[in-house]
């Protein structure tokens, strides 16, 4: 499982010597499910942080990304009245219809 992660090589690339993909897989999701990564992670953050072997920076980037303006839910132009517009129109057509008889 530390071999896939320090690669970064995908599953099926696992070395035959740690045996069935399938096995391998399923305990490193049970893992992942069950905590232990995390906790693995938080011990050595904690070792090596009181030995001083790790250095805590914090980069904040400034890269924008935008998106187009129809992802944003803008009004899109020619695509007719909104829908709750239409229904109430057809509500109001209707009650004056009723109200008629």
């Amino acid at each position: 499982m530390l071999w896939r992660l320090r690669t970064g090589a995908p599953w099926r690339d696992l070395p035959e010597r740690y045996g069935p993909l399938q096995t391998v897989y399923e305990r490193f999701a049970r893992w992942e499910a069950d905590g232990t990564w995390a906790k693995l992670l938080e011990h050595v953050q904690v070792r090596d942080d009181a030995a001083g072997r790790v250095e805590w920076t914090v980069a904040v980037g400034s890269t924008v990304n935008r998106a187009h303006q129809h992802a944003a839910g803008a009004r899109k132009r020619g695509t007719g009245t909104n829908w709750k517009i239409r229904a109430a129109r057809r509500r109001a057509r209707h009650s004056v219809g009723l109200g008629a008889g």
